[in-house]
């Protein structure tokens, strides 16, 4: 039997040590070069999303401050039917917006380029039955003697409406010329904890036929005592001493709305935006009330409420913020300073002395709304 032959190898081909060490470079390279490419996607993308997350910031807050802007007056009284001694916020800057303890509360008003906010910005204040952050400051309702009950009872929607203790407070509504909207009071107590099944309190119904009132929610069953007959909210920009995000700007605060609490005066803050430098507010009013708006300006302080009432006709706010965090291959294209605001009004920002030089790597944007009060006049 034959076997088979195997074939010899004979030659000796294969790759020297030189080949080797080229090779090992060439995919070393496209290695480095392939994580470089990676690292740098990471962190685009990790700037994108930061980006997206400051936009979506902007507009939950924003609009929240729209609405509240919109708002601004909504059940406030405009008179009171005996003398009355309320109280508003217990500490400086706040207590400087007061119109305790007997004057009609003016629905909006702010502080120009105020020094105990971030880098001087304004400072806001809206006061209204729906500006707090409780169930009850959203409900409202209303009363009427009827002429077959004994007691006059509060109307009951079957959705959102009062529950027993919520604190309340009575509206008596006028029409014609005058249009005074009148807080009922029962001596010096300006307000009433909300009872049903004929157990309303009748100081505070109407008690004529022809009379209606409006009732407004101030606050839950849970706080004992009211200091004023209505909410109130500030808007402001403060750096907190801990807790401000790493990758907002140095000289960047965070945009709050503070509710007054009605147990001690103090401010309850709830943070809306973070990285925001400057906020500037300006009124556009109608000073001869022929309907048309005929003037701008950045201080209504010295203004009553019912001159707010009358003349405010669009409130316009202006916000500077970043978004995202700092990067390094990012140029802004901004001037500085940068104006803040509109009509020769605002503040001139000035982004080396209140940010620093780093300031270009931020994308900076400036976010205005314009809001048309609908209830300062009704």
């Amino acid at each position: 039997m034959k076997r088979k032959a195997h074939r010899i190898l004979t030659t000796h081909y294969g790759f020297t040590l030189i080949e080797l060490i080229i090779v090992m470079a060439l995919v070393l390279i496209v290695f480095v070069m392939s994580t470089d490419t990676f690292s740098i996607l990471i962190r685009h993308s990790r700037q994108q999303s930061q980006i997206v997350v400051a936009e979506f910031e902007g507009i939950v807050g924003l609009e929240m401050l729209r609405a509240d802007i919109e708002q601004a007056g909504f059940g406030l009284p405009w008179a009171f039917q005996g003398a009355i001694n309320y109280q508003e916020a217990q500490d400086s800057p706040e207590k400087d917006y007061n119109d305790s303890p007997s004057n009609p509360p003016r629905a909006i008003l702010s502080g120009n380029n105020v020094v105990h906010t971030c880098n001087g910005s304004d400072y806001l204040v809206i006061k209204s039955t729906v500006t707090a952050r409780n169930a009850t400051s959203e409900k409202w309702s209303y009363i009427v003697k009827n002429d077959m009950a004994a007691n006059a009872q509060p109307h009951e929607w079957g959705i959102k409406d009062f529950e027993t203790n919520e604190r309340i407070i009575a509206i008596k509504p006028s029409v014609g010329e005058s249009r005074i909207t009148q807080l009922i009071m029962d001596g010096a107590n300006f307000y009433t904890s909300y009872a049903a099944a004929g157990a309303y309190p009748q100081v505070f119904a109407p008690q004529k036929l022809t009379e209606m009132f409006l009732l407004y929610g101030i606050a839950p069953s849970s706080i004992s005592t009211l200091r004023m007959p209505f909410n109130r909210s500030d808007y402001y920009i403060r750096r907190p001493a801990t807790g401000m995000p790493s990758t907002c700007a140095p000289g960047t605060g965070i945009l709050y709305k503070a509710t007054l609490n009605h147990a001690d005066g103090k401010l309850n803050e709830m943070p809306l935006i973070d990285c925001v430098a400057d906020m500037q507010v300006i009124f556009r009013l109608d000073t001869d009330g022929n309907g048309a708006i005929d003037n701008q300006t950045d201080d209504i302080s010295a203004l009553t409420a019912q001159q707010i009432r009358e003349q405010v006709k669009e409130v316009r706010v202006y916000v500077l913020l970043h978004e995202g965090q700092y990067d390094k291959t990012y140029v802004s294209s901004l001037p500085n300073p940068l104006p803040i605001g509109e009509f020769v009004l605002g503040n001139d920002f000035n982004f080396n002395s209140r940010i620093g030089s780093t300031w270009k790597g931020y994308r900076w944007k400036v976010h205005t709304i314009v809001v048309k009060p609908r209830n300062l006049f009704r």
